[in-house]
């Protein structure tokens, strides 16, 4: 009769030693991605502004209520996660592991380095969600005209938005 053993890393003291960074690598990179599919979730957001609209007879009007014969034009704002916050959460987890590789004298110092690249991209993920969906939220977007100068200053590079400017669409 066979029998399932399950492996065993034995008494190799200087392989066990290594076991708790293994598991805090492991740690990081769960973390890592974790954090990289939360941020582009919860950076979802978007807005839209049409100064102007329609009359009761179905024509067009200004943002000052006159008619008009040019369909008005409106701008819509979409907030979305930024390429440079993915590459800094790589960029973490490559320098924490060239770092445990190159500098840690021991298993304490190694889980030490991991611990902290761990904190450091869940501050980071908070941080460019909060500080992105607060500045989107703040963007006055109702001081947009489609006949003047304007500018809107976007929240880079805790967050990507695009503008899109299209004519007002029949209801």
């Amino acid at each position: 009769m066979s029998q399932i053993q399950s492996p065993v890393l034995g008494s190799d003291l200087v392989l066990n030693s290594y076991v708790p960074i293994v598991a805090r690598i492991r740690r990081l990179l769960v973390v890592a991605l974790a954090s990289g599919i939360a941020y582009a979730l919860f950076l979802r957001a978007s807005k839209g502004y049409c100064p102007g609209g329609f009359d009761a007879d179905g024509g067009y009007i200004d943002a000052a209520g006159k008619a008009t014969s040019a369909a008005p034009m409106c701008v819509t704002l979409t907030l979305g996660p930024s390429p440079i916050v993915y590459a800094a959460i790589a960029f973490i987890v490559i320098f924490a592991l060239n770092k445990v590789l190159k500098k840690a004298p021991d298993v304490g110092a190694a889980l030490q380095i991991l611990g902290r690249a761990t904190a450091v991209i869940g501050i980071l993920i908070a941080v460019s969600i909060v500080i992105a969906q607060v500045w989107f939220a703040l963007i006055p977007i109702t001081d947009w005209s489609s006949s003047g100068p304007y500018a809107f200053y976007y929240p880079f590079p805790f967050g990507s938005v695009d503008m899109a400017i299209a004519p007002i669409t029949a209801p």
